[in-house]
C-alpha cells in the first residue's frame, strides 16, 4: 500500500515559491529520503504533509487521509521529529514522555507500559529523572524520537535527525532508524548528508530550489554516473592543493581532500597526464592512482551541480 501520495504540491511564502509542484509516493514500510541543500524546500514539504501549513496548490494523502481535509486523522497516525526540539527543558525525561502520551491520547492504562518500552528501546532508563535541558544533544534527540513513537505511529517524519550530533551519536541514531524500518514503520527522512541517505533509504528524491530533479533508489541514482569513471589520485598528506590549480585537468567534477584528489572524468588518460604534469610542477609526490566505482555523492554532484561540502557549509552557516 501507499503510505504517502503527493501530487503537484506547491507552497508560496508571500511571493517566494518554496515548493514547486512536487510529486512522489512512499510505500508502506519504506525509508524515503528527501535530500537537498538548505532552503531547498524539505522542511516546508514536511510541514504541509503533517498539517502545520496548508499547500498553496496540489494535494497529498498521508496514511490514506487528505492532509488538508482530514488533518486530525493524519496526525493520529504520524510521529514527527523536527530539527529543533519541542519538549520542555524544565521537565524530566519521564515527565516529558508522560505529557506527550496524554497529548497523543494514549490510553491511561497503557501509558506507563509504553513509556517504559520507549525508555528501554532508546537506552534512556538511566536518564528518566534528569531534566531534558540537562541532556546532551544525542540524548535529547533520542528522547524526542521516543516521544514521537509513544502512540505507535504508522509513519515517522524525521527532519534532519542527525544534524549537529557527534559521530557516535549520529551512528547510534542511524542504527535506531534502521531498527524502526525493520519493524515496518514508514519513515520520511530529510537530510543534507548524502552518505546518510545512501545508508538508510530505499528511495531518494533530490530537491533543489523547491523542485524534485531526480528520484530513485540509491543504486539507481549511482547508475546515472556509472559510465563516467571516478579517478582517485593519492599523494603525500598535508600538501595544499587549491582547486583553481586543477582547471587544466579534464574532468566533469573535481574534489580535493587532504590526501587525495577525486576526479570524475570521461577521459582517464588525459586527466592522469594533466595531473602528473601539475604534480611535477608543484613538487607533489603521487603515491597511488586508481579508478573506483562512483559513489552516491558523485551522482548527486552530477545531477544537482552541488557538492557535499557546499551543502554542509550552508547548513553550518544557518546554524
Amino acid at each position: 500500500m501507499t503510505a504517502i501520495q503527493v501530487n503537484g504540491l506547491t507552497k508560496f511564502w508571500g511571493k517566494i515559491k518554496a515548493v514547486d509542484r512536487v510529486s512522489f509516493q512512499v510505500e508502506d514500510g519504506d525509508v524515503f529520503g528527501f535530500l537537498g541543500p538548505n532552503g531547498a524546500g524539505k522542511t516546508t514539504t514536511i510541514k504541509m504533509l503533517v498539517g502545520l501549513t496548508k499547500p498553496t496548490d496540489g494535494s497529498a494523502t498521508v496514511a490514506g487521509y487528505d492532509v488538508v481535509k482530514e488533518p486530525t486523522m493524519v496526525k493520529k497516525r504520524i510521529g514527527v521529529v523536527s530539527e529543533t526540539s519541542n519538549l520542555y527543558d524544565e521537565l524530566t525525561v519521564y515527565e516529558n514522555l508522560r505529557f506527550v502520551s496524554k497529548l497523543y491520547h494514549v490510553p491511561s492504562r497503557l501509558r506507563d507500559t509504553r513509556i517504559k518500552e520507549q525508555l528501554d528501546t532508546f537506552n534512556l532508563s538511566d536518564y528518566r529523572g534528569r531534566p531534558f535541558g540537562k541532556l546532551s544533544k544525542g540524548l535529547k534527540r533520542r528522547t524526542v524520537l521516543s516521544a514521537a513513537l509513544l502512540h505507535d505511529p504508522e509513519i515517522l517524519f524525521l527532519d534532519e535527525p542527525t544534524s549537529g550530533l557527534d559521530v557516535m551519536s549520529s551512528r547510534n541514531l542511524r542504527q535506531l532508524i534502521s531498527e524502526l524500518a525493520e519493524r515496518g514503520v514508514t519513515i520520511f527522512l530529510t537530510t543534507h548528508y548524502i552518505e546518510e541517505a545512501g545508508q538508510l533509504c530505499d528511495l531518494i528524491a533530490l530537491i533543489v530550489k523547491g523542485k524534485i530533479i531526480e528520484a530513485g533508489s540509491p543504486e539507481a541514482l549511482r547508475s546515472r554516473v556509472q559510465d563516467v569513471p571516478l579517478l582517485e589520485i593519492r599523494f603525500e598528506p598535508e600538501i595544499k592543493i587549491e582547486e583553481e590549480l586543477l582547471e587544466e585537468v579534464p574532468a566533469e567534477n573535481i574534489r580535493v581532500y587532504s590526501d587525495r584528489v577525486s576526479i570524475l572524468t570521461r577521459d582517464v588518460h588525459k586527466s592522469v597526464t594533466a595531473f602528473t604534469v601539475l604534480a611535477e610542477k608543484r613538487g607533489i609526490t603521487i603515491q597511488e592512482i586508481q579508478t573506483v566505482k562512483p559513489r552516491l555523492e558523485d551522482a548527486f554532484v552530477q545531477l544537482t551541480g552541488l557538492t557535499p561540502d557546499s551543502m554542509r557549509a550552508e547548513k553550518e552557516a544557518k546554524r
